[in-house]
């Protein structure tokens, strides 16, 4: 992963905020499409850019349909493949709604080797039994190390493995943009930064 600290030698911004408004509402109509409806939905965002997309999209949902779409955070980090950390029930920080017989829509903002989704679902399943999961992204950057792909997607975007996909939400960064940034990589270092 790019370390934080790299400095940015390239950037191209993607998406703008327009673009990040019209990708939630066409990915809500998707979702509804899908499930004929709001009934059984529940929306949870992946911590940390996840859980604002997350909100967006419930309130989306809730909005064309006139009813209130619960929406969760879920936080991860117990159940990360790049940690020491042994895994089970007592680690699963709680969730504000109970996914055991619906349809739960996994949110996060960027899709990469698939790793962040895989440790989103085993912390879900944790909580219960949903009758589905549905995975929803805010852009597919490709690049997959496991056989996982997003069910709803606001762009694919084709990059390079030495490129990052930024992501900012009004929320946490004070403005709504996507970009694509080049870092310069320490030598020995790896490349490719976001889940």
């Amino acid at each position: 992963m790019v370390s934080a600290v790299s400095p940015v030698v390239d950037s191209k911004t993607i998406l703008t905020d327009a673009d990040i408004a019209r990708a939630i509402i066409r990915i809500a109509h998707e979702i509804l499409e899908a499930n004929r409806g709001p009934e059984g939905l529940v929306v949870i965002g992946v911590h940390t850019r996840g859980v604002p997309f997350a909100r967006r999209l419930a309130q989306e949902l809730s909005q064309l349909e006139g009813c209130v779409v619960p929406v969760a955070t879920l936080d991860i980090t117990p159940f990360r493949d790049d940690t020491p950390r042994p895994r089970g029930p007592e680690q699963a920080p709680p969730l504000e709604v109970a996914v055991t017989g619906r349809r739960v829509v996994l949110v996060d903002e960027v899709i990469h080797t698939g790793r962040t989704a895989r440790a989103a679902l085993d912390a879900i399943c944790l909580h219960g039994r949903p009758e589905r999961v549905y995975l929803a992204v805010l852009v597919d950057r490709g690049h997959r190390e496991l056989p996982i792909r997003p069910d709803f997607v606001g762009k694919n975007i084709p990059t390079a493995r030495d490129e990052y996909v930024r992501v900012r939400l009004q929320e946490t960064d004070g403005l709504d943009a996507v970009a694509i940034e080049r870092r310069a990589v320490p030598a020995g270092a790896g490349q490719g930064g976001d889940s």
